[in-house]
């Protein structure tokens, strides 16, 4: 499983995690977020993020780093930094930064949406659950879907199937059309043994997002699960044609070689 934790709100695979849900800002270190705020470092942490994206690391880590040398309390430019190292395998450098922007920012729900991401990845998941509540006690944390959903895949981890659920359905329940929590609820169900459930919940998450491969991977063992051959021929053409590549498409080729 990987979670969802860079910059935009994308899918990953099958029983990967939400990237974080925005660099937000809470410059009061309370409650809610001023986003009128203009701090000297913030449009270097914009221009940071503009990299982090393109993929052009060496640039946004020096963004970042220019941020915090006109502003040390910038606490997004902490966010980003840890974002940076983590993604270059600096586990330390990177908790640090975490750290930082959380003694800043305390309550800051996003930057602790992406903590609990960073902990669970590392398999400390009692810490993740623990900072995933605590994004989730700001009563006006806008994306709460984010952190429930990442809550819920990281309870899979465990395994907790029966709190993955909880939290997934919490997570449906703030957006019932929040793509990533509905493809973690159709994979809860098939691991559950609830292939209906699992087809309707992937039926529900088509009617948001396209096809990944691991949706259309859901979509065969569904199919094959409950006896509906048509189904499952066609989500595994859709599958070989489309992602043939893919580590699902392996996958299917072994299954249909058994």
């Amino acid at each position: 499983m990987v979670l969802f934790a860079s910059i935009s709100l994308l899918m990953a695979c099958e029983t990967g995690m939400v990237k974080t849900d925005g660099l937000q800002d809470d410059s009061t270190g309370g409650f809610g977020r001023d986003d009128q705020r203009k701090g000297a470092g913030d449009v270097y942490v914009k221009m940071a993020v503009a990299y982090m994206e393109d993929g052009q690391i060496d640039v946004a880590l020096q963004k970042a780093r220019q941020a915090l040398s006109v502003e040390p309390g910038n606490a997004q430019a902490h966010n980003v930094i840890a974002l940076l190292f983590d993604r270059l395998g600096e586990d330390a450098l990177a908790e640090r930064h975490f750290n930082r922007g959380m003694e800043i920012q305390p309550r800051n729900s996003y930057l602790l949406n992406a903590f609990g991401t960073f902990m669970c990845n590392r398999q400390r998941y009692t810490e993740a659950d623990e900072l995933f509540q605590k994004a989730l006690s700001n009563p006006l944390y806008k994306t709460p879907e984010v952190a429930l959903t990442n809550a819920g895949i990281c309870s899979g981890r465990i395994p907790d199937i029966e709190r993955s659920e909880t939290y997934l359905r919490r997570a449906l329940e703030k957006n019932p059309r929040f793509a990533p929590a509905l493809i973690q609820m159709g994979q809860v169900s098939f691991t559950a043994g609830k292939y209906l459930s699992a087809r309707a919940y992937l039926q529900r998450y088509l009617e948001v997002a396209p096809h990944t491969a691991a949706s259309l991977w859901l979509g065969v063992r569904t199919e094959r699960e409950l006896g509906d051959r048509d189904s499952e021929a066609s989500y595994s053409l859709s599958l070989r044609n489309n992602f043939p590549d893919s580590n699902e498409a392996k996958l299917l080729m072994e299954l249909q070689q058994k």
